[in-house]
């Protein structure tokens, strides 16, 4: 897929006329969709990045965007298991806006930032909240990045067909209960601010993944807390 997303607008095009053509489509019952990314150099999330999310735990609402980072080991496609791993007893879901890099820039800014972007999907930062607050020193990367950890897709909505990405419902449901509600209205950092902060430090490349943040609902600061089985 990154070959592909880095023949930039020529790949594009092309898809779009397979698409129009109505031909080479199967059954959606005869298909396993998997991730639409599965092989990223790089997937780069965003903690505590809903102004709601922030009031549900009682924490300030950052002054910099908040960055830490999955292995794409952990992805997976949208209707594959999650796997309990035994080491926890406190998985939690966090639905997540993602954006897919089409285009390498270091040092982007802002007022460009979009133009690095080929299109968003759907992401589920599942995180092991016991390894991520209480174990590994508090860092958060090992218990956000066991296998199965990051159910992608099941598609890529290009950017053209998404009139505006600051004003997107955001929903969860786990066994049919909704859990997480809330809109992109109340992300604290932008994409275009996200993506500008991100490339001083790393180049951004095309089919780097990068989660936007998830908004309130979450199993750990329910009361009592709720953790997937």
């Amino acid at each position: 897929m990154r070959a592909f997303l880095e023949t930039g607008e020529h790949g594009l095009a092309a898809a779009r006329r397979v698409l129009a053509s109505g031909q080479h489509r199967l059954p959606r019952a005869g298909a396993r969709l998997l991730a639409p990314i599965s092989d990223p150099e790089k997937v780069i999330c965003v903690g505590l990045n809903y102004r709601d999310h922030c009031l549900e735990q009682d924490v300030k609402v950052p002054k910099e965007p908040l960055i830490f980072s999955k292995f794409p080991s952990a992805i997976v496609g949208p209707f594959d298991d999650i796997v309990h791993p035994a080491e926890s007893s406190e998985v939690d879901w966090e639905v997540e806006l993602a954006a897919v890099i089409g285009k390498t820039g270091r040092h982007i800014q802002e007022s460009a930032a979009l133009e690095h972007v080929v299109g968003f999907t759907v992401a589920n930062d599942v995180s092991a909240r016991d390894w991520q607050m209480r174990r590994n020193g508090r860092q958060w990367l090992l218990g956000k990045t066991f296998d199965t950890f990051c159910p992608l897709g099941p598609a890529i909505v290009t950017k053209d067909s998404v009139t505006d990405v600051h004003n997107l419902s955001i929903r969860c449901s786990v066994n049919g209960q909704l859990m997480q509600s809330s809109s992109t209205k109340q992300l604290v950092f932008r994409l275009p601010q996200l993506i500008a902060w991100v490339s001083q430090f790393v180049t951004l490349r095309p089919g780097d993944v990068l989660l936007t943040g998830t908004p309130p609902g979450v199993g750990v600061f329910r009361k009592p807390p709720v953790f997937l089985k």
